[in-house]
Parts: structure tokens; sequence; C-alpha cells
């Protein structure tokens, strides 16, 4: 009913580089533009990184970069390979790390500059109560990157004006008035939006949003509605199973295609493949969009037989490559689909992402394609922490399994990503760290031979006491060992695995607490001296009044001898995931 805020904060304009710092052309300086120049640094920046060496991004920055010249640059820049921006970046290299060797005295005053603009802009007044914004900035300019082998990367993000952005707020609140000089693009007054403002980015034309942020009471809400639909699907998928194994057999081609589309959907957790917008040239597909061309069929391979090997560009350019075992009727209906058709010709030309929800709708209220991959994405998780979790591990080791069947749900989803830049470095660190705990193993368990020996030789009670100290250290050095090698196992395991979009978007977080929940509860209940002074301790904490209601949950009680929380959701993710920690137990299920 109300909703007042500060409008988006935009970000500041560009700033020319020193005069000492030179970009050339053909092994001589050139004076640019400022324009020009600062599309200049947008390419230097990325150096050092794989995608300035791709063919099809360097053209696509060329040609966009070109666009933005004046005349007479544009007669003398006319080869990017005569281009050298080492110069500029050089200069930013520089830049960053003096960044980070500023005084604390120094980062203290960037991070107070920071709040303040976080306390004007990133917060809204929605139906009286003081609401935290998500990102209340526009995106800065800059050159797009896409993933995957995305055809767009390279061209030109364009710098957000005031006159490109869509306001929505109440009528009865204080409009925010656009920067000095500027108007905005519109200003809405629709209460069935969650946005605050909108604007269309230049690249796909798609539309970009303020919302409010993921720890909001709003947004919280729709994550519980999303999760329980999910949930609801439970008690019927085993009939919607039935129902399209079914309709493999229907005499209608249409319900076949439906029916063979929704088996991919629920077995591979593919996404349905909504009909794209016209202009987009990414050739990117889902299940309904399918082509004869992203399938092979071989009766046997591998050992299994009806076995269909997909391989397609799915969201946002990422590779989707599986090779999959079908039933026999799926397989012998695919045939039939790709009978008669060109490579290029839709696998299920009857089908519709729009006739396959209409259909599920009538199925379960509120069920969509998406809610499979939601479903299926969280029952996964469930299923393989009861698999994986052994209750006498420590916590270094029940969170490897923890990590485990995160990735078993992000394979599921096809959640890649690219090894990282630091990764080798990374790895590298941890080995020598391994190594010398390694030594320092070895030299204690010397140690404890040798107080053994002298405990042997003299039989008393301060020989007894040291034998007793080497081996509790000895003990504590290898406990330290252990956790480093599954540290390395994780890391290694998960180099090109990205957990975020599945814990994020598609795990019920309930599983998560329920989980952690367990295994804290059962230290809880073992009864050791510092299990029982540790659960006293949060009891006179809690009715002193000293930790949050959320904090004195028995989910945080695991801080000193548990799984703590925070190995498994950092902050932001504990914040939207609040609602969960605080509703569910050990005995939650999905």
């Amino acid at each position: 009913m109300q909703l007042e805020h500060r409008g988006p904060y935009f970000v500041p304009l560009y700033e020319p580089l020193p005069e000492d710092v030179q970009f050339y052309y053909d092994g001589k300086p050139l004076k640019l533009s400022l324009a020009t120049e600062e599309i200049a640094t947008f390419y230097a920046k990325m150096l050092d990184h794989e995608y300035t060496t791709k063919e099809i991004f360097q053209n696509n920055f060329f040609n966009d970069w070109r666009k933005e010249m004046t005349s007479e640059e544009q007669e003398i820049i006319k080869d990017l390979d005569k281009c050298d921006f080492r110069e500029i970046h050089k200069y930013f290299v520089d830049k960053n790390e003096a960044r980070k060797a500023l005084s604390k005295e120094e980062k203290q005053k960037l991070k107070e500059e920071a709040d303040k603009i976080q306390e004007e802009y990133g917060y809204c007044i929605l139906d009286g109560h003081r609401e935290k914004i998500g990102n209340f900035k526009t995106e800065p300019p800059g050159l797009f990157r896409g993933r995957g082998e995305h055809p767009k990367m390279g061209m030109l993000k364009k710098r957000i004006m005031p006159e490109d952005v869509i306001i929505n707020c109440s009528r009865d609140s204080k409009i925010p008035e656009p920067p000095e000089g500027h108007k905005w693009k519109e200003v809405r007054f629709d209460n069935t939006v969650t946005w605050l403002a909108s604007w269309t980015e230049n690249i796909q034309n798609t539309f970009k949003y303020i919302m409010l942020n993921p720890s909001s009471k709003l947004k919280g809400e729709k994550d519980w509605e999303k999760y329980e639909v999910a949930r609801r699907l439970k008690g019927v998928v085993h009939t919607i199973r039935a129902q399209y194994r079914k309709d493999w057999k229907s005499k209608e081609m249409k319900e076949r295609q439906r029916a063979v589309a929704l088996y991919f959907i629920d077995k591979l957790a593919l996404r349905a493949g909504n009909e794209k917008e016209e202009g987009e040239t990414a050739d990117t597909v889902g299940c309904c969009s399918l082509r004869v061309e992203h399938i092979q069929l071989h009766p046997q391979l591998d050992g299994q037989e009806h076995v269909v090997e997909f391989d397609f560009l799915g969201k946002d350019s990422i590779r989707y490559y599986n090779k999959v075992s079908v039933e026999e009727p799926v397989f012998t209906n695919l045939q039939l689909f790709m009978k008669n058709k060109d490579p290029t010709d839709d696998l299920f030309d009857k089908l519709t992402t729009n006739f396959l929800n209409r259909h599920l709708q009538h199925l379960m209220d509120g069920l969509t394609a998406k809610v499979f991959r939601t479903y299926n994405a969280s029952i996964t998780l469930q299923e393989q922490l009861k698999a994986l979790t052994n209750p006498e591990d420590n916590v270094a080791g029940k969170l490897l399994s923890y990590n485990r069947a995160n990735r078993a749900v992000a394979i599921l989803c096809n959640h890649q990503r690219s090894v990282p830049k630091t990764f080798a470095r990374s790895m590298q660190v941890l080995q020598e760290k391994m190594d010398a705990k390694k030594k320092q193993v070895e030299e204690a368990q010397e140690e404890v031979k040798k107080a053994e020996d002298e405990f042997e030789d003299t039989k008393d009670a301060k020989a007894k006491a040291n034998v007793e100290k080497k081996k509790k250290l000895l003990k504590r050095l290898e406990e330290q060992l252990a956790k480093l090698n599954i540290q390395a196992m994780d890391r290694e395991e998960n180099k090109q695995i990205a957990l975020g979009t599945s814990k994020l978007n598609y795990l019920d977080p309930r599983i998560s607490v329920a989980w952690d929940t367990f295994h804290c509860s059962r230290l809880l209940q073992a009864p050791s001296s510092l299990a029982l002074d540790t659960a006293r301790d949060v009891v006179e904490r809690t009715l002193l009044g000293n930790w949050s209601p959320l904090v004195s949950c028995g989910l945080h009680r695991c801080k000193k001898f548990g799984i703590p929380i925070e190995k498994i959701y950092n902050k932001t993710q504990r914040e939207k995931f609040a609602w969960a920690i605080d509703m569910a137990d050990e005995d939650f299920e999905f």
C-alpha cells in the first residue's frame, strides 16, 4: 500500500587518466577523447583475463569502441592489434594494489563513506516499515562478458542515466528526485510488482531491476511459498509420473511430446526453455525448444541400452552435455519425433512451454516446469545428506559430506563455472601447509617415541605425564592434517562446479538447517562435560539477554562444539534465510 525510496544510486562519472598514462597506437602515443578513453580502460582492465584472448570478444569490443570514437580517431584507429593498452592496464593494477595497501584509518574512512551512501539509498519504507534494498546501485558501464561462449561478449554496456530509469513508488509518497539537470524516464505507481526502479540494458534488451533485499519480509514470504509449492509436488509426483508414462502411448502426438519433455524435465532437471524475445542472438535452448541436432540416439553405448546423448547450449550459453539411459518407450518416441526431420527442426514441434505449463496447472495448483527443478534439487540434497553424512565424523568431515551433497545438486542442475584464476596458486599454498603439517606430525611421532622410551626406563609419574602430553599434541596435529586433506579434496572436487546458484535458488534452506541442527543436537546429547558446560553457557547467556533470539536458537548452540551455520551460509545467505533458520528444527522433512 505504501512504498517510498530515494531512487537508485548512480555510479560516479568517469575520471580521466593522468597525463603520464598513455595509450599507444602503432607504437606511438595517442591522446584519446574522453568517451573513447573510458571505453579503452574497460578493455585495459581485462588484459590479464582469458576473455581478451577470444576473437569474438575482441571483434565485438572493437566494433562498439569504434562507434563511440570521434571521426578523427576512426581515421587513425583501424586495427586492434596495433593498440597498446599495457600502460593503462599497469595504472589500474598499481591503483588496485595501492587500495589494498591503505592504512587502517584510510580504509575506515572509505567504509564510512560507503555506509553513508548505503544509509541514504539502501533503505525504503514499505507499508510503514523500514526495509533494506538489494542492489540499490545502477550497473557501471563496461564490457559484456556473458557466460560460456556468448556471441555478444565484448560488447559495450552503456552507462545508465536517469533518463533510462522508471521509478516505482506509491502515490502518497515523496517521489525521489533525479540527479540535478536530469529527469526520470517515467514514474509509476504500481503495487502489483515488487521492483522499485527499472531500466532496459542495451546488450540483450532485458529489464534490470532494483528490488528489496533478499532478507526482507516480502522476499522471505515469496521464498517460503516457492518451497512450499515444491513440497506439495512431493505428494502428487508419483501420480504425475504415472500419467506421463501413460501418455507415452497416447494417440495424440502433442500429448506424447509433452509426456517425453516432462520426463526429461523431471529426470534431468532440464529447464523448460521459454520462447526467447526477438533480437536475442545467443543460440540457447531448453527442453521444449530442443532441436533434432541437439540429441543423438544410441541403442547401445558404454554397456547401457537406449542412451540419449544431449549436447546444447542452455541458459547463459552454458553447455549441457550428458549421456543418459532412458526408458524404452521414451527412446522409441524420440526416434518417431526425429523421423524425416532436418537437424535444425524442432524435436518437440507440437509443444510449447505454455501448453506444458497449462497441463501442469491442471495436475496441481501452482505447478510449473520450474517447480520440478526446485523439487528435484531439494529432494536430492536431502537424500544425499542422509546417505553421505557419517555422524561420527568431525566438523570438517561433515562439511565435506554437505558440499558433496550440494555438488550432486549442482551437477544435476548443470551449474558449472570456469576454474578460478587463483585456483592453482591457492592449491599450492594449501599443499605447502599440508607438507609443513606432515613434518610436524612426523616430529611429534618421534617425540612420543622418545617420551615412551624415557617412561620405560624411569617408570616415574613425571615421565608418564609427558607421554600423555606428547600424545595429545600428536593427536591434535593429526586432526589438523586430516582437516587440511579434506579441505584440499573439497577444493579439487569443487573447482568447476558452482554451488552458490542451487544453494540460493533451488535448495529449501530448511533441509540444511535441519541437518545442521540434527548434528548439533547429537552433540548436546553427548555426556561430555564440554557439551554440558556449553549448553549451560547458552542457557545462561540467553537468560541474561546477551544473545539475540536468533543466535540463541538451537542451531547456534553449535558455535563452540558443533557445525557452525556460518560454515554453510555466509552472512548474506543467513539474512536471506532467517525465516528458515527460525522455523526449522531437526525433524523437518522436505
